[in-house]
Formats: structure tokens, C-alpha cells, sequence
């Protein structure tokens, strides 16, 4: 049932809305940002389209079909396997996925040749192409082919946080449902109340995911924490003007080889704190922060900042993760950065 799901009431009621009427279109775009529930929201309309016991024009949820859509294996390891579409322990509800983000042509191919068969134990077959924006040429025009020829018991829907990166003539021949992100509030409210975080823990991670349930359940705060942590003391050293040793140092500690696969999480922590130190340079005390449990002392430092300085630094960041997708020298390029944030 859909009011298992959090959030995005309008787009449950034009889910609800297609049920009643029996017009569940062939081919469907869901979009919205990353970790919004897009792919449990499919899923559950599989479920209602091949339920044996629908409550309304909802799955009841507690049948074999029901609690066997969804049921997927872990995603294969061999590129072979990202050739064909991976099915779900419901033999009409399969995937397909991305291979080192791209769908390769092979999948929709099959795709295109599972898609000519009926149901083989429900009323409908349902496919999820998930990451659709990783589709390349050969496979968007494959699947151009798919959309125009699907039988009428064969439903498509394709998953992207990124609706602009699919070809037009793709986008045109399906229907879109918007997901939004949640009000931070009801995003906490949905923590506590199902037992995924408790107090302070579910509020700071609501804060964080932006109103993004699969995010907010994915976070590990206390590693959070210790970007954090690493990352204030560059902002406190910014703010103090002259700490040049201090944001070399931390410059050093940041694109060192061995903190590779830390360097974006934290440049993500450094530009939320900069973020709200914006704020509160901008609307004082009452800014709604991020990192809200830092609020004073975030403010100590926000009193001498003219509010254009962030902002500066923001557009900084921002050019720097322009260059990280080519070979650059991640610690001259980080000890630029911060030189150059302290002059502005």
C-alpha cells in the first residue's frame, strides 16, 4: 500500500488516480533527486498492478506476489550479467541496471524481447530501469524502439534523478511523476516514528539528508562528525584571516593520497558549513542551519564575516570539483583552494 511510503502525496494520488481508472500508461518517468524512495514507489505499484487480494486498487502486501516483487538478488559482480534484465523472485518484475554507469544496449535488447511476452503468473509485467540517465546512445535508441512496441501488459518505468540527461524523444513518449524532497520536519517525524533514529540522531540526519529519506537512513553520523570537525577548522581559520599555517596544514591533511576517498564527503561537510555560515552572515540568529547543533558557534564566527565572503568561497568549491573528473593534483589543486578562499 502506498501510505507504507513516506512523502510525496501528489505523486501517491496520481499513482491511485491511474489505478482506478485502469490506465496505468506503458511507459512511465519517475523523477526526482537521489534517495527519494522513486524505486520503492515502483515497486509498489507492481505490486498493485499484480496483487491477488487489492485492497481498493491498492496491493494488499501480505500475498506471495506481493511480498515476492521486490525481492532482488544483490546486483551482480560480472559485466555479463548487466546483459540481460535481472528479475526479482516475482517472475513478471525485473530490472535493469547500470554497468559502470552505463545500461548497456545487451540489457535492453533483452528487454525489448521480454517485453513481447504476457504475464507468465500476474496481469501485468512490470520493468524498472533504474539510473535511466546512464543510458548511451545505442541503448536509448534500443529502447526508443522498446517504448513504441510494448504490448499492452507490459509497463516501463524509468528511474532518474536526472530527467534532462534522457533524449527527448524518450521523455516525450512517457508519462512523468515528480518526486520532491520532504519537509525536514516530516522526514524526522518518519525516523522516530518507525524506529530508524531516535532524538538528536534523527533530527541532525533529517537536517543533512535535506529531506531525502533513503539518504537520511544511509548516513553514518559519526563519521559526519569527524568531517566535520576536520573541515571547521578550515572555516574557523578562513574566518580568523590570517591562519595561513593552519589551512595549509589542513590543506596537507585533505589531499593526501592516503584520504582519497574521503576528499569529496569532506569538501560536501565544508561547503554545508559554509552554507550556514552564509545564513547567518545574511538573517543572523534565526538562519535555519544544516549543522544547527553548531549554531553558536557557527554565530561567533559569522559576526565578522560581510555576508559575500561565503558566498565567494562557495563559487570557489564549486570550481574546484569542476576539475576533480580529470587528472589533477588534488593537493596543489587543495592548497590553491584554500589560499585563495583566505584572500577573498
Amino acid at each position: 500500500m502506498f501510505d507504507r511510503l513516506v512523502g510525496n502525496e501528489r505523486a501517491k494520488e496520481t499513482l491511485r488516480r491511474m489505478l482506478r481508472q485502469g490506465r496505468v500508461p506503458g511507459a512511465l518517468l519517475f523523477a526526482g533527486d537521489e534517495g527519494l524512495g522513486k524505486q520503492l514507489f515502483a515497486l509498489e505499484l507492481a505490486r498493485a498492478l499484480n496483487c491477488r487480494a487489492r485492497r481498493g486498487v491498492e496491493a494488499c502486501g501480505v500475498c506471495p506476489s506481493c511480498k515476492r516483487t521486490g525481492k532482488f538478488e544483490s546486483p551482480p559482480a560480472e559485466r555479463d550479467e548487466y546483459k540481460k534484465v535481472l528479475w526479482s523472485e516475482h517472475r513478471d518484475v525485473g530490472r535493469v541496471l547500470p554497468f559502470n554507469r552505463n545500461i548497456l544496449v545487451d540489457a535492453v535488447r533483452d528487454l525489448e524481447r521480454e517485453c513481447n511476452f504476457r504475464p507468465a503468473e500476474g496481469e501485468a509485467r512490470v520493468f524498472l530501469v533504474e539510473d535511466a540517465e546512464s543510458l548511451n546512445d545505442a541503448a536509448s535508441n534500443a529502447l526508443l524502439k522498446t517504448l513504441e512496441e510494448a504490448t499492452p501488459t507490459t509497463h516501463l518505468i524509468l528511474i532518474t534523478s536526472r530527467p534532462a540527461a534522457l533524449l527527448p524523444t524518450i521523455r516525450s513518449r512517457c508519462q512523468t511523476v515528480r518526486f520532491a524532497p520532504l519537509a525536514v520536519e516530516e522526514l524526522e517525524s518518519y525516523l522516530v516514528k518507525n524506529r530508524k533514529r531516535a532524538g538528536e540522531e534523527a533530527r541532525l540526519a533529517a537536517h543533512l539528508a535535506a529531506g531525502r529519506p533513503g539518504v537520511a537512513l544511509g548516513l553514518n553520523l559519526d563519521t559526519y562528525r569527524a568531517r566535520r570537525e576536520a573541515m571547521l577548522g578550515v572555516v574557523e581559520a578562513l574566518a580568523a584571516g590570517d591562519d595561513r599555517v593552519r589551512l595549509l596544514r589542513a590543506a596537507e591533511e585533505l589531499g593526501d593520497a592516503k584520504n582519497k576517498d574521503e576528499y569529496e564527503p569532506r569538501l560536501d561537510a565544508l561547503e554545508l558549513l559554509i552554507r550556514d555560515l552564509w545564513l547567518l552572515a545574511l538573517r543572523g540568529s534565526d538562519a535555519p542551519l544544516v549543522n544547527y547543533d553548531l549554531r553558536d558557534r557557527l554565530a561567533r564566527l559569522a559576526v565578522s564575516l560581510r555576508p559575500g565572503r561565503p558566498a565567494l568561497w562557495l563559487a570557489r568549491v564549486e570550481e574546484l570539483r569542476t576539475h576533480l573528473n580529470v587528472n589533477v593534483n588534488r593537493r596543489s589543486a587543495t592548497d590553491a583552494l584554500f589560499l585563495s578562499m583566505a584572500l577573498d
